[in-house]
């Protein structure tokens, strides 16, 4: 969702005896992401069977974690810490399994977990500010001063978990902070 609207702040009453190069020309947008968290599937890192490439075979699940971020560590996204693989089993040393390790292909699905929701809240408040006078009329140029917040209520998103049982830091997210700018343009 976005949003562009300008503020028309010198036809603001109380502010009307300011002069009108310091309130006119303001301007805010904001951008807007909300959406649930996208699939993925969990890998089990070993070449169980003789099938597809190296580590691609899925596992078995054999116990029903709790996916969450919203917990006192919020980068466990299963929330056993070193236990996240407790959840599931792979299917190697399996009397009559094919491939390197004897195995089978697990049962788990594919995209069978849903990973975090996002959301984003991006705001840019700009002050357009015209300098000199052509001629003709117009503008000589104008100055425009920009104030930009990427997600402003920093609200910690976080990425996918790792999704490799073998991998290292398995079911591990990331997230970013909230980020300010500010930046001068002349635009002629």
């Amino acid at each position: 969702m976005s949003l562009a609207q300008d503020l028309q702040l010198e036809k603001i009453e109380f502010l009307q005896p300011i002069n009108r190069k310091v309130t006119a020309g303001w301007e805010l947008l904001s951008i807007s992401t909300i959406s649930s968290g996208l699939p993925f599937t969990i890998y089990s890192g070993v070449q169980q069977t003789g099938a597809g490439s190296n580590g691609v075979d899925r596992p078995n699940q054999i116990g029903i974690p709790h996916l969450s971020t919203a917990r006192k560590i919020r980068e466990d996204y299963f929330g056993e810490s070193a236990n996240n693989a407790s959840f599931f089993s792979i299917p190697i040393n399996v009397p009559g399994g094919t491939g390197p390790n004897q195995g089978v292909f697990g049962s788990l699905g594919r995209d069978t977990f849903r990973g975090p929701a996002f959301y984003d809240f991006d705001f840019s408040l700009i002050k357009d500010t015209p300098v000199g006078r052509r001629s003709g009329g117009s503008e000589l140029f104008d100055v425009q001063f920009r104030s930009e917040f990427f997600n402003i209520f920093n609200i910690v998103d976080m990425g996918l978990p790792a999704n490799t049982i073998k991998g290292s830091g398995f079911s591990k997210t990331a997230g970013t902070s909230r980020q300010i700018q500010f930046s001068v343009k002349i635009l002629f």
